[in-house]
């Protein structure tokens, strides 16, 4: 049996299996286009091999090394850097069998989906993973990663990928991708503004940080409105490489809008590390008021990132750092929340807000019809933890009937793991494939629209939505 079935997530349903296979068809094939990830941009820019299968496949993946933690699978034993130097397991090999032995674990995941795509479709691997073949994969595996066609560029061309987005700090000098635009290859990667670090006074070292963003923009970001303009000058900064966004992960989606006396008193306290929780929570909620405004003045298209508990566990934070498995969901209001910001700008059409939830109760409640009616918004895909086919289809089902199709922006892989990307594609157009097939079999939707639909909701959308 293959590792990947050709009815993959089709409907069981003959008639809507038939549409959904058509569909498909008709939108494999289209190129990727990934707005919004996490890859690293040395990657394309040095276009080095690709280290080992563990380094590459599972070490820097949380999606993979959380589901064996919970299993008694220590972090330090697949090979997860500790801040302090501590030793942890450096032989690929032995983590690779870690993994192995555990791939069971995986059943039913949307991981083992893109990991059995991954290795059928990347590295020709045709039999299941097991304890008893776990060297013969990795063999397998890290004799093609020696080989110029598994080279970032290679892979980015092979996988059909016509733009791909980074995550980057606010202070980051881009020197990657300086690079990459300096060296002639045709391949697109663009950086995307990210400021947590630097409008979050809860970020650590935010005083510091603060200090090196008036540094890198040559403005006194001692005072309000020399901060201010730091920013827009890091964002025009970040346009010349490129950039058509931004990207803000909140705790919260709380806005604020105070008059500028206001704001100015609150980062003077927020400046001086004197302001309280309370006040460290109102300055989030102006910056992201604030990234708004600047947004309608330069075209970046925003993205609000909200509801997720970061760094849950402040013994692995304290020694791995940040993103290793331990960012938990949380309950997001939006209706209320936004209102400071929609007032503002909610209704301006140079400004494009795309909003994600970890919250699937916010969905047909408040996420669908903020989306339905305000000109600004739109909803970003399922998002994380709802990056699988329930989550996709429950997506669907309920922000359709009131933001329709059009006011969603397609897919986007949110993805650290580069080798995933092609998988996590796939499975989004089945899926989506597969819910208007559903459509067409119940007579909701003629065909015709549906083979439009897919096209869009593939490659059209989110081309547009990000200015692409």
């Amino acid at each position: 049996m293959a590792l990947v079935a050709q009815d993959l997530l089709f409907p069981a349903d003959p008639a809507s299996r038939s549409v959904a296979r058509d569909l498909y068809a008709g939108i494999k094939d289209l190129p990727i286009v990934s707005p919004h990830g996490h890859t690293d941009p040395s990657w394309y820019a040095e276009n080095k091999p690709f280290p080992d299968p563990a380094q590459l496949l599972i070490v820097p993946d949380h999606y993979i090394f959380r589901m064996l933690f919970s299993q008694g699978v220590t972090l330090e034993e697949l090979g997860v850097p500790t801040l302090d130097g501590a030793p942890v397991e450096t032989d690929g090999r032995r983590i690779w069998r870690r993994f192995a032995e555990n791939y069971h674990l995986f059943r039913g995941t949307p991981t083992r989906l893109w990991l059995d795509y991954t290795f059928a479709n990347l590295f020709d691997l045709s039999d299941p993973l097991t304890v008893d073949n776990a060297d013969n994969y990795y063999d397998a595996i890290a004799a093609q990663l020696a080989t110029e066609a598994f080279r970032p560029r290679a892979l980015f061309e092979r996988f059909n990928i016509e733009v791909i987005s980074t995550t980057d700090s606010a202070l980051d000098e881009l020197k990657w991708h300086a690079m990459i635009r300096d060296s002639g290859w045709s391949g697109r990667v663009l950086p995307a503004y990210r400021p947590d670090a630097v409008i979050d006074p809860d970020f650590e070292g935010f005083r510091e940080n603060v200090d090196r963003l008036g540094a890198v923009s040559g403005c006194d970001t001692g005072r309000w409105q020399g901060y201010l303009d730091a920013h827009r000058n890091r964002r025009d900064y970040f346009k010349s490489f490129g950039a058509t966004a931004t990207d803000h992960g909140v705790l919260s989606a709380q806005t604020a809008n105070l008059a500028a006396g206001e704001a100015e008193v609150l980062f003077d306290r927020v400046r001086h590390g004197t302001a309280d929780a309370s006040e460290r929570a109102l300055f989030r909620a102006q910056m992201l008021t604030e990234m708004a405004k600047m947004s309608a003045d330069d075209g970046l298209v925003m993205q609000i990132h909200p509801g997720s508990w970061r760094n849950h566990s402040p013994a692995v934070f304290r020694k791995f750092g940040r993103d290793k498995g331990f960012d938990i969901p949380t309950q997001t209001d939006y209706v209320g929340s936004l209102k400071p910001l929609l007032d503002a700008v909610g209704t301006d059409p140079r400004v494009s807000i795309i909003l994600f939830t970890l919250d699937e109760t916010s969905y047909a409640r408040e996420l669908a019809p903020l989306a339905g009616v305000y000109p600004a918004l739109k909803l970003g895909p399922a998002w994380w933890f709802h990056d699988s086919p329930e989550g996709m289809r429950r997506f669907r089902e309920m922000t359709t009937e009131t933001a329709g199709f059009y006011n969603t922006v397609g897919f986007n892989d949110d993805t650290r793991a580069f080798p995933s990307i092609p998988a996590r594609h796939d499975v989004a157009r089945r899926v989506d494939c597969a819910f208007l097939g559903r459509l067409v079999a119940e007579h909701r939707l003629r065909e015709e629209e549906a083979h439009e639909l897919a096209h869009e909701l593939t490659y059209g959308l989110v081309k547009r939505a990000y200015n692409l």
